[in-house]
């Protein structure tokens, strides 16, 4: 069984080994992922591989295929979008709520989506467990537009989508940030989408990756005319 000792020697080494390396370098976010305890994030079963370089299954979920991202894709967004401490962030997809506890560490809220009942409760209950008082976890299918249709500073998508959601563009205050990972598999390219003014939107794509897709989301005709 790992001991405390070995937790803390492998959050380094996952640190170090593979965070650092795929240019995470804001020492704030560096810092949060001392702190937060992945461990505690992951289904019990799971928990001796938290700090390795995979996606790890979220066995409790109703929908087979959902996942944990793996470490450096959850770092790698959370300096991309540098969140300041004024800002509201809403997640789409929240899983184990490790994503969520790490945006809250740097935002003043964070409201997280989460299409499967029971991976909401679960997230909420692990949430609170660690003292996380600042997100708010809603059952609610994060494909459909908010009923009160609030706008944020940041909104992350917490898996891949076909292409951006259009809808959620309107979403975003001036100057807000959306992150989501682009396309189809076998390679997929994280997409920052800067909303510059009323009608403007600034896009980067800064590195590769492949993520399992958020539920609902509208995929492309397979057939071509």
């Amino acid at each position: 069984m790992n001991t405390p000792a070995t937790h803390e020697r492998l959050r380094f080494n996952m640190i170090e080994q593979q965070i650092r390396p795929w240019d995470v370098h804001d020492p704030q976010v560096l810092e949060l992922l001392n702190v937060i305890r992945r461990e505690d994030y992951v289904p019990a079963v799971h928990r001796a591989l938290a700090f390795f370089d995979m996606e790890l299954p979220l066995d409790n979920a109703a929908e087979p295929g959902q996942t944990m991202l793996a470490p450096k894709i959850e770092a790698r967004t959370l300096n991309d979008l540098k969140v300041q401490p004024h800002e509201s962030v809403l997640e789409i997809g929240t899983g184990s709520g490790f994503m969520a506890a790490l945006l809250a560490g740097r935002a003043a809220k964070v409201l997280t989506l989460e299409i499967d009942a029971a991976l909401a409760e679960r997230a909420a209950k692990t949430l609170q467990r660690n003292g996380v008082t600042n997100v708010e976890v809603r059952h609610a299918d994060g494909s459909k537009p908010l009923p009160s249709g609030p706008t944020f500073d940041v909104i992350v998508l917490s898996g891949s989508v076909a292409r951006i959601p259009q809808g959620l563009l309107g979403s975003l205050n001036i100057g807000g940030r959306l992150s989501a990972i682009v396309g189809n598999e076998p390679m997929m390219r994280s997409h920052f989408v800067t909303r510059v003014s009323e009608g403007q939107w600034e896009t980067t794509q800064p590195w590769d990756t492949v993520a399992p897709r958020l539920l609902n989301f509208p995929e492309p005709s397979p057939f071509n005319f």
